[in-house]
């Protein structure tokens, strides 16, 4: 008889040990092959410019330096706006619009998921549709309410607009359907619970996964947010816009263009390695039905 193959206790009958190990090697081949970009980028940042501006490229760099680094933060010392400006305007643009983005996008998915009125499934299958369209289409819509509610050149035409989003919406829906019981939230009615307590105290905890990704997707999106045509002050612009700024001044500054990139993707990078887990947690999940 067929010796049973075993891991933490638990029998597995999927694959055999030559299986694991051959899907082993092909996740560590993957997982290099998509680092491949990320690994490129840090290696230009620390090519000299004469290996930068080499045609073929090279993939590696023979005589790494800082001196990127080094120009890029000379040069954000000759902004006649101080850097700091620019650099507290996107940590707040990125920090409000995220956090109001999760506010509102939860509360919203939590009525539709959770609660059962008049018109519900035209509401939200206009939110689905909504995905279809890229933010361009309604720009001139959107700068004429901007314009008409004052907002024009002030930080909320940047941070309201993130507040609406309707990926939020639908991610944090599609994850409370599946994964939030109606028999718990019935349990809690019974006991007394109040429904914004049910869904701050009952709820969210049980999507935590769902909103941490959330907060993955809006934090890199309003983190890299460049110029608009709703800020005209040189005082309320973003880092990202600032960096292009600096790269505007020609071939000479490829090497701090370089460097810039790395920094660019620095922050949003580590707030992905913080919550992988609970984003691959997400991702398995969103699909699957009781």
């Amino acid at each position: 008889m067929k010796k049973l193959r075993t891991r933490k206790h638990t029998v597995v009958l999927n694959r055999s040990a030559g299986g694991d190990a051959g899907m082993t090697v092909f996740l560590v081949l993957l997982g290099a092959f998509m680092f491949l970009p990320m690994f490129y980028a840090i290696v230009q940042s620390l090519k000299p410019l004469d290996e930068l501006l080499r045609f073929p490229p090279r993939f590696l760099v023979y005589n790494p330096t800082l001196k990127n680094y080094a120009d890029l933060f000379r040069l954000m010392n000759t902004s006649w706006v101080p850097f700091s400006r620019y650099i507290f305007n996107t940590v707040l643009i990125t920090v409000a619009g995220t956090g109001g983005n999760l506010i509102f996008g939860s509360l919203a998915a939590y009525v539709f998921a959770k609660m059962r009125f008049p018109g519900r499934q035209v509401m939200f299958q206009l939110v689905v549709y909504s995905l279809m369209f890229h933010s361009t289409v309604g720009a001139i819509a959107s700068f004429i309410i901007m314009s008409t509610l004052g907002m024009v050149d002030t930080y909320w035409a940047m941070i309201i607009p993130s507040w609406g989003s309707t990926l939020g919406l639908y991610l944090m829906k599609n994850f409370m359907d599946t994964t939030v019981s109606d028999a718990v939230l019935e349990s809690a009615r019974l006991d007394g619970a109040k429904e914004f307590m049910i869904f701050l105290k009952i709820a969210m905890p049980m999507v935590k996964p769902a909103w941490l990704t959330l907060i993955v997707y809006s934090f890199q999106s309003l983190w890299n947010y460049g110029s608009t045509i709703y800020i005209y002050s040189e005082q309320l612009k973003t880092f990202n816009y600032a960096i292009n700024q600096i790269l505007a001044g020609g071939i000479v500054r490829s090497g701090a263009g370089a460097a810039s990139g790395v920094v660019m993707m620095l922050v949003p990078v580590i707030v992905f390695l913080i919550t992988q887990s609970n984003i691959i947690e997400t991702m398995s999940t969103s699909g699957m039905k009781d």
